[in-house]
């Protein structure tokens, strides 16, 4: 009896990877050597065998050797839908659709007669069944997509998009060769130059792709040779000081300098056509940026991806506090090489409390932190922070870019300045999902459960089309798609538009009311439309001894996601302003503003403003927040303290959000003066955060007459 014996091909980006068999309870594969461009002979595949894994997050031998379970878990749940016993409308909200979990408790979740996505995991792997039988299984990660597909069948998932583009030959890479590229003072930085082993040897020149990081140039360089194959040459760099680069490492401070003169230094070499383009994310996404400053013309394509901003918008310094969240990324690049078991502890509530900040480092680590220490050595906006500023030093000279991130991004102020800076510019293409840093990736986020349709599929498409268009000339079409897509929460749509702010978007202004003074403090502080005539306010004593938390585990090193802050929001030192139920869903999608008006008996203090959306159960689900020191409200760079019995209008802005608030809901503000694993408590002297004396703050809120608190949306 002959026995078929099923294929199945591994895909990243486009790009066959791996080829694999099941035989005899065990599997197969072949590899693709991307430097000679043939698949590897016939082997076992092993359990420990983390290739597939290291190019797209996706465990290949679980999926393979787990597929009868798989399967049989999904036909069951449609089995079940079908006889009516769970059957929902796969356009159902996040957790109301018939789902499945296997002898591990993992959740898959239907979206579809054909499609079931993986709940409650990062690096979720979808599946893509016909006819009952699963044919795919599909993993996205930020600007990637894995694809394990039946051979054959690849027509069936998103490889079909991939069809024009993968006419054009696939390269084999090139080993890569190590440089010191000299800058303007004379410092060398190392670099790893990649190039199509065709291009190489016939001498063709070509576009290139630069990547700048400081977590080592050859970490996560596999992920990059799907621009090599397409024909571009690949630069990874390892900025000033960071692991075989010389220099000093001071974070943001050379970047423009260092791009610009790497950009020129590419647009020289023989095998380049001196076209270059930018990708990555993160840190990696601020020095596109940064180089973009410098005006250079080699630059002609970014990649943006959860971009950090200026230091006094976005990260170390936001909103003039000093962010302690961002700690666990300080500790990992601390030494010359990047170790990221240092953000892993279980005492950092001890470490955030060590002052002064000078001593932080050395008593957490055994050893100094030179550019963390510098970086308390300059509190207010000086020359060390304006030359990092890219957004400021950026003049009329712009590049086209894709600017991508997400509602829950902790750089997400840093995409909100490109924004800004973009506004009137065309050459432009914006995607913002319900994602944290980490992008595209999770389906749920800390109990907050999005829908089936919040992760995308075509990221690395849309990434690839933007650089053909513009470093190769490509008539793609991807210059004419929408300007803007972006993700609603609540009722779970991706939509488009013509720019960002979106354009037709209403002003609401709701404004901080109450039926009696400190209603707030008692967490019955309203949300009105009208400005209320009589003069009111809510007080509260912040005791930096005894901060307000942020939710958020500082391990993890994502300090924007959602959490639930009902019982937080309980505390004394935290006002709560709320709408009434909500007779019709609202939708808020943009920047929010709150305008407070503040007296305290200290010379200083923090503002810390948060947007919840309150459920029938009473969960407050934050979305957005912003925060400030109270001395830095009018500018950064000169501190304006606080008269006792004074009233000082404030404006913060909070990070962006698409989120609709349903029917039956509540909309809610809430205001406080710390977020203890988000930034260092003001201790409410002129020393603020860095002060080893402490002050107790009695802090009012203004509301009403002369001094209307507000908060200000923009409504779809």
């Amino acid at each position: 009896m002959c026995v078929l014996i099923e294929q199945w091909n591994f895909y990243l980006s486009g790009i066959l990877y791996g080829i694999f068999k099941k035989q005899e309870g065990r599997i197969y594969h072949r590899s693709l050597d991307v430097y000679t461009g043939q698949l590897t002979d016939w082997q076992e595949l092993e359990e420990k065998y983390t290739w597939y894994h290291e190019l797209g997050k996706m465990d290949v031998w679980e999926a393979l050797s787990r597929l009868e379970e798989f399967e049989a878990g999904a036909q069951g749940c449609l089995a079940e839908a079908k006889d009516g016993s769970a059957a929902k409308s796969s356009e159902a909200a996040a957790g109301s659709c018939p789902r499945f979990v296997t002898s591990q408790g993992e959740i898959f979740e239907k979206k579809s007669e054909t499609e079931f996505v993986q709940r409650n995991i990062k690096f979720p792997m979808d599946l893509i069944l016909e006819s009952g039988r699963i044919t795919a299984f599909v993993t996205p990660y930020r600007d990637q997509c894995a694809v394990l597909v039946k051979a054959g069948l690849e027509d069936r998932t998103i490889l079909k998009q991939w069809e024009e583009i993968n006419r054009t030959p696939i390269y084999s890479v090139k080993p890569p060769e190590t440089v010191m590229i000299p800058m303007r003072d004379q410092v060398c930085l190392a670099a790893d130059i990649y190039l199509p082993a065709t291009a190489a040897k016939k001498g063709d020149k070509i576009p290139a792709v630069l990547i700048r990081t400081p977590y080592g140039k050859r970490t996560g360089a596999s992920s990059y040779f799907r621009f090599v194959q397409r024909g571009y040459a690949v630069i990874i760099q390892d900025v000033r000081g960071r692991e075989d680069s010389e220099g000093e490492w001071l974070p943001m401070y050379h970047e423009v300098e260092d791009g610009d003169d790497t950009l020129n230094w590419i647009g020289a070499q023989p095998w380049s056509d001196g076209n270059v383009g930018m990708t990555g994310g993160s840190y990696l996404g601020y020095v596109q940026w940064a180089a973009a400053a410098s005006g250079n013309p080699h630059l002609k394509a970014m990649l943006s991806n959860v971009c950090a901003g200026s230091p006094f918008i976005d990260i170390p310094r936001r909103g003039g506090c000093f962010n302690s969240g961002m700690l666990a990324w300080a500790f990992i690049v601390s030494g010359l090489r990047t170790d990221p078991s240092l953000m892993v502890r279980d005492d950092w509530d001890e470490v955030l409390d060590i002052r002064p900040l000078e001593k932080l480092a050395p008593a957490a680590l055994g050893y100094d932190i030179p550019f963390l220490k510098k970086w308390f050595e300059h509190m207010n906006y000086d020359k060390l922070w304006k030359m990092g500023n890219w957004k400021e030093r950026t003049g009329a000279h712009r590049v086209p870019a894709l600017i991508m991130s997400g509602w829950f991004d902790d750089n997400g102020m840093g995409t909100t300045e490109a924004l800004d800076l973009y506004h009137d510019y065309q050459e432009k293409k914006v995607i913002l999902g319900p994602w944290k840093h980490s992008g595209n990736a999770d389906y749920d986020i800390h109990g907050f459960a999005l829908g089936n349709n919040a992760l995308r599929y075509d990221m690395d498409l849309i990434c690839l089309s933007w650089l053909e268009h513009y470093l190769k000339g490509v008539e793609n079409g991807i210059d004419r798609t929408p300007k803007v897509e972006y993700y609603t929460m609540g009722t779970n749509q991706w939509k488009t538009a013509d720019n960002w702010p979106v354009p037709g978007t209403g002003q609401l202004l709701l404004y901080l009311d109450g039926s009696y003074e400190n209603a707030g403090r008692d967490n019955l502080g309203c949300l009105s439309a009208c400005a209320p005539a009589v003069p009111s306010s809510d007080s509260y004593i912040y005791d930096p001894q005894k901060p307000a938390v942020h939710l958020v585990d500082m391990s993890e090193n994502e300090l924007e996601v959602p959490g639930d802050y009902a019982a937080e929001e309980q505390r004394p030192d935290i006002l709560c302003y709320s709408t009434g139920i909500l007779s019709q869903d609202l939708t808020i999608t943009g920047d929010a503003w709150a305008e407070l008006y503040i007296s305290s008996d200290c010379e200083d203090t923090d503002l810390v403003v948060r947007i919840t959306d309150v459920d029938e159960c009473g969960r407050s689900m934050k979305l957005a927040d912003g925060v400030i020191s109270v001395r830095y409200r009018n500018q950064f760079e000169f501190p304006e303290f606080m008269k006792p019995g004074s009233i000082y209008p404030v404006r913060i802005r909070t990070t962006k959000l698409s989120h609709t608030f349903l029917k039956g809901h509540r909309l809610r503000l809430t205001i406080t003066s710390s977020a203890s694993n988000f930034i260092f408590p003001n201790r409410n002297t002129r020393e603020g955060f860095n002060s080893v004396d402490m002050r107790i703050a009695h802090n009012c809120i203004h509301r009403g007459g002369t001094a209307p608190s507000r908060v200000v949306l923009c409504r779809e």
